[in-house]
């Protein structure tokens, strides 16, 4: 990837997001019948023995693996081959070791976006904004960011050196490397003026806490029960309501998604699981170690998947919380991790689909008309572009560690304000309303039936065609420059008539093989060309024929 591209993005210093929701075994798959092999030797052993050059052996048995998982037409199902094993070992458990920094590419230097709470980084001195000259000796000037990356990580307890400039100054910074857990779980924004810890308590004079999951990470459980706590002695010993947020969550271990229901609900099913080879089972809530039962909203959205959604199913099926936002993503399949006998790597296979309490599939299918998680009736609330994005912008200023305009966090108003977020803002009022009358009101967005997820669904869709076309006209307008450019012994077969033909307002006569007229079209666009191209059509012989006008 050229370094351009990478520069633009913005990583955990070895951590990807986790995107299923998994299970990990130990035990490699069996092996069927033989006789379906026999083939793929046959194939192997023609192109290793007549192919005109020789083959790359690795390369044709991974595109042998692929090409068995890509018939499967499912994405989450992938081979993991050894090299990329460790990597995805730290995705799956969010740590690593490293100094615990997010960074990004900026003119070609690698720079500081914030440093986690409580890293190596930070303790170190480590501030967002600040630029890294150089890693031990190295410089980071036009490095890419994986490799400032692999420089960054080495072994735990071993002191890596950075030279960093800070507002004109340069600092040598030592660090040493330690183990880093990505934080899974935060609140609204930060004590003593950004610099501090995550605030849950986001109305203290009706006691509303607010907790965000980012995904699910061993022990994450545990971290929403212990943030939980925090707020509800903040509040005195009670809570008047809690808000959830795993908006943007799209999912990660299983049983934190169970671990986390268990502790809202007092009984009940919280999901089951049902594959083709497999024994259904059912997960069930107990009594011991509930919370207590106050008022809840949580949060979802199109990017809500997979565990995120097993959470939010089961506290709205069971009542136990309004749901508020749009549908979820609908990615209710289990995969499971398993190494293949050979050692060659690892099959992250799906095995079974998630069901809601309900009995409800989860999972979207391509002609699926009902699918993940719906916002409860009357709660239904999308988000613009523009709101979206200035929301992302928001958030992600209260994520990083810095000094900031320091506001009055008592003031709920104000704190609404500066997080931009519709969303948010509705639920902390549903549940302000909950605290003084008693009961749930709708915030106004009015969720009717499937017409409402359809014509969201079909927005997205034609706003994706929509941006496909863009690129099509834009590489079509290059092709037509190179060609303007190009010389040419004859007639290009790409172009079926003079660029400067005015054609919209004319027809096109198609006509069967007797010159029979099957049909006059009106043409309504200057695009006709480029879909002609790839039509099995070419220039008649008798240029004069009646083929359009």
């Amino acid at each position: 990837m050229a370094r351009s591209r990478m520069s633009a993005l913005l990583m955990i210093l070895g951590v990807a997001v986790v995107g299923s929701t998994i299970a990990v075994t130990t035990k490699a798959a069996r092996v069927g019948d033989y006789g379906f092999y026999d083939p793929i030797v046959d194939v192997h052993t023609m192109i290793d023995r007549l192919y005109v050059e020789e083959p790359d052996e690795e390369a044709v048995q991974q595109g042998a693996i692929e090409g068995m998982i890509e018939k499967l037409n499912d994405p989450y199902t992938q081979f993991v081959p050894t090299s990329l094993e460790e990597d995805f070992n730290k995705n799956l458990k969010g740590e690593y070791v490293g100094i615990g920094a997010e960074v990004i590419m900026r003119d070609g230097w690698l720079v500081i976006s914030s440093p986690m709470d409580g890293s190596p980084a930070w303790r170190a001195g480590v501030m967002a904004e600040d630029r890294v000259l150089s890693i031990g000796d190295q410089s980071t000037y036009e490095l890419t960011i994986n490799e400032c990356i692999d420089l960054l990580k080495g072994e735990p307890g071993t002191t890596v050196t950075i030279n960093v400039e800070r507002g004109g100054d340069e600092l040598t910074i030592d660090i040493v490397r330690d183990h880093i857990k990505v934080q899974a779980v935060k609140g609204y924004m930060r004590e003593d003026g950004g610099e501090g810890e995550w605030r849950y308590l986001i109305d203290e004079e009706n006691k509303i806490a607010y907790v965000r999951l980012t995904q699910f990470i061993p022990g994450c459980a545990a971290e929403v029960r212990a943030a939980i706590e925090h707020a509800t002695a903040r509040a005195g010993g009670e809570l008047g309501g809690l808000i959830l947020d795993v908006r943007d969550n799209p999912g990660g271990l299983l049983d934190e998604a169970i671990a986390i229901a268990d502790m809202l609900l007092e009984d009940g099913v919280i999901v089951s699981t049902k594959g083709r080879v497999f024994e259904d089972r059912v997960a069930r809530a107990t009594s011991a170690g509930t919370l207590p039962d106050f008022p809840m909203v949580t949060l979802v959205n199109g990017v809500s998947a997979s565990a995120s959604e097993i959470l939010s199913g089961a506290l709205s099926e069971h009542g136990r919380s309004v749901v508020v936002g749009t549908r979820s993503f609908g990615k209710g399949s289990v995969q499971t991790v398993r190494p293949l006998s050979s050692g060659a790597g690892v099959l992250k296979i799906t095995e079974q689909y998630y069901y809601l309490p309900s009995g409800r599939l989860l999972h979207r299918r391509d002609d699926s008309e009902t699918w993940g998680v719906d916002p409860t009736p009357g709660y239904y609330l999308a988000m613009s572009n523009d709101e979206r994005l200035a929301m992302l912008t928001a958030r992600r200023e209260q994520e990083v560690i810095h000094e900031t305009e320091a506001i009055d966090l008592g003031d709920t108003d104000l704190v609404l304000e500066r997080l931009s977020d519709t969303q948010l803002s509705a639920a902390v009022r549903v549940l302000q309303n909950r605290v003084v009358s008693g009961a749930f009101e709708p915030v106004g967005a009015e969720f009717g039936d499937q017409d409402d997820i359809a014509y969201d669904e079909l927005v997205a869709l034609r706003r994706s065609e929509e941006q496909i076309l863009r690129q099509l006209e834009r590489i079509d307008r290059r092709i037509t420059a190179i060609e303007s450019n190009a010389d040419s012994d004859g007639d290009d077969p790409l172009d079926l008539w003079d660029d400067s033909a005015e054609i919209v307002g004319g027809q096109l006569v198609v006509k069967d093989k007797d010159g029979n007229v099957i049909a006059t079209l009106d043409i309504t666009g200057e695009n006709l060309e480029r879909w002609l191209i790839d039509a099995g059509v070419e220039k008649s012989k008798d240029d004069g024929d009646e083929s359009g006008s």
